[in-house]
């Protein structure tokens, strides 16, 4: 079972790493995983260990500033440096895969970046896999926005908001290998990277009904990172016929990371052999 490692030029020339496991067989499938902010696609070894031994490949890249990717850690120009590295991304393995259906699997902020890609590139995917998608604005008072937009604007890489690493995953050992993990950014996001997330769900939110492609929607009910409305909101927001929400009751952000993972992992393993 065969473990690359290589990068690839991604949007504004910038170098981006990635990965891909593959079966010993022509894989019956390719999931292509969409990581979450501040982490990277080596976390989603649960995922991996799941799919791989049932005859899925599987392609993470990290984003530009996480991971092994180059840039200033969770900032970003434009929202569509993300959604032109993730198509450059995707090309690549569509050559390498020809044949094979392609699942994009986006997780929190990938969700996102997922959902902002398929307005644009649906028709090459056989469906996509949105867990904890970050598709809903936080509650902020307009003068906070205000302030966000100058900061946005006058001191774009400042840091401004942090995350809650407990909120991860109800499971403590995968909290601390979070926090410990010197590729995840434990910093606070940048000021334009915050505008940009600002306006690209609310493009989601106006584009949705656009989707046409199978659609499957995970959410942890008890998520603190994400809202869990989002989810709902997506759900009903979007054109595909072929679409389905699943919520847990209790799981946190990262369901894949959750002591219940393997009955996720098994509920998107149906929907996916339902839609090969």
């Amino acid at each position: 079972m065969p473990h690359q490692e290589d990068t690839f030029t991604g949007a504004r020339n910038s170098r981006i790493y990635f990965q891909a496991w593959l079966p010993e067989a022509d894989p019956k499938a390719v999931l292509l995983v969409v990581h979450g902010l501040g982490e990277h696609g080596g976390r989603y070894g649960n995922v991996v260990n799941y799919f791989l031994p049932r005859g899925y490949g599987l392609y993470a890249l990290d984003h530009y500033g996480h991971g092994k990717s180059e840039g200033q850690r969770e900032y970003v120009e434009r929202f569509s440096d993300y959604t032109q590295t993730l198509k450059i991304f995707f090309d690549r393995v569509r050559a390498a895969q020809l044949a094979r259906p392609i699942f994009l699997v986006g997780h929190s902020l990938g969700g996102l970046i997922s959902a902002v890609y398929l307005l644009d590139h649906q028709a090459g995917l056989a469906g996509a896999v949105l867990s904890g998608p970050a598709v809903k604005a936080p509650s902020l008072s307009p003068a906070v926005l205000v302030v966000g937009r100058m900061m946005s604007v006058l001191a774009p890489r400042m840091g401004v908001l942090g995350l809650d690493s407990g909120g991860v995953s109800r499971d403590p050992q995968v909290v601390r290998a979070y926090v410990e993990d010197p590729l995840v950014f434990n910093g606070k996001t940048t000021a334009r990277l915050g505008a940009e997330t600002l306006d690209a769900m609310g493009r989601v939110q106006a584009g949705a009904g656009t989707l046409r492609l199978p659609l499957l929607i995970l959410q942890g009910a008890a998520d603190r990172l994400v809202d869990p409305a989002g989810a709902e909101l997506l759900y009903q927001a979007a054109g595909s016929a072929d679409k389905t929400l699943k919520v847990y009751p209790g799981l946190y952000h990262e369901i894949y990371n959750e002591p219940e993972h393997e009955q996720v992992l098994h509920d998107v393993e149906l929907w996916i052999e339902a839609h090969l």
